[in-house]
């Protein structure tokens, strides 16, 4: 297949470069953002120095008939757009093809949420008093303590932890700071799980990474690892369905709201740039939308009381 121009090659490797240094964007993302660029200058016809719109479009086309999903084709739609807009800005490319140019339509997906009743059922479950015991009750409780995403509790240090003010220091996207905040069974589960880590650092004679979570050889434990602990946790907990750390985040902002946080402050705690990410969380349970509405509708009062005796039963047709 022949290769993209080079210039087009050199401006690649620049914004990586850009995207790496200046942007600070973590490994995971430049990792991403490279392998789509290069899919996408592997594609592209070797005499085309400045792609436009129809390449695009076309390219979109070609990913949508090999059987990327919605999600897959936006996500590197995504990475063109932030590569063409550093063309645009830092080497004069007049136009930004990727500008008019739309990808598919996303399906609106409600995240997996698990009831507070689910919740601690999950966390009841009895973990050994060894370390990897209260290493993975440690991971479970700061998730849905934090509500910070896998990644950041797989970067969370030591030294980032409070236990006495109860506040964790994460490092999120972007490499913004933020503080989330430990709840009293989060704290309590850290203080029995860290002297397990330090004896575990012994045993292994290893120097500390300085990562919160370790694995079996005392080394950081990885985001997959922490995944696959969610999963197995979750299972043997007996719960449905298939839960991810990123279920532990949704649960997390939801309840938040269900109990009356406000979107703002749900925001600052999750560590979205934007509130339009945040919105996706308003979709709180039926439950309060009906107390709600039982306070705040003339004609709804009394409603939530009688709803458990009232059914609307269909009737038949004249």
């Amino acid at each position: 297949m022949p290769q993209a121009s080079a210039p087009l090659r050199q401006h690649q490797r620049d914004f990586l470069r850009h995207l790496r240094d200046v942007r600070q964007a973590s490994p995971h993302t430049c990792r991403a953002y490279q392998r789509d660029l290069e899919e996408f200058l592997l594609w592209l016809p070797a005499e085309v120095e400045e792609p436009g719109r129809n390449h695009l479009r076309r390219y979109l086309v070609e990913l949508g008939q090999r059987g990327l999903g919605p999600r897959s084709i936006q996500r590197k739609l995504a990475s063109l757009r932030s590569y063409f807009r550093f063309l645009r800005e830092q080497y004069g490319y007049a136009k930004d093809p990727s500008k008019l140019v739309k990808g598919p339509k996303m399906p609106r997906q409600i995240p997996h949420v698990l009831s507070e009743a689910q919740v601690d059922q999950l966390l009841s479950q009895p973990f050994k008093p060894d370390f990897y015991g209260l290493r993975n009750r440690a991971i479970l409780e700061f998730l849905y303590s934090t509500g910070c995403r896998v990644a950041e509790a797989a970067q969370a240090g030591l030294g980032d932890v409070d236990l006495h003010e109860g506040t964790v220091r994460i490092l999120g996207k972007g490499r913004r700071e933020r503080l989330c905040l430990l709840g009293s069974k989060a704290r309590q589960s850290l203080l029995e799980f860290l002297p397990k880590r330090k004896a575990h650092l012994e045993h292994h004679r290893q120097d500390d990474p300085g990562n919160l979570f370790l694995n079996r050889f005392a080394r950081p434990l990885s985001s997959r690892s922490i995944f696959t602990t969610v999963l197995s946790q979750a299972r043997r907990a007996g719960l449905p369905g298939r839960l991810t750390p990123h279920g532990l985040r949704h649960s997390f902002a939801t309840h938040l709201l269900d109990r009356g946080a406000d979107l703002r402050s749900v925001q600052e705690l999750l560590g979205h740039e934007n509130l339009v990410s945040t919105e996706i969380y308003t979709h709180v349970s039926i439950g309060r939308l009906l107390e709600v509405y039982d306070r705040a509708h003339p004609h709804g009062k009394n409603f939530v009381a009688t709803r458990g005796s009232r059914r609307l039963e269909s009737k038949p047709t004249q």
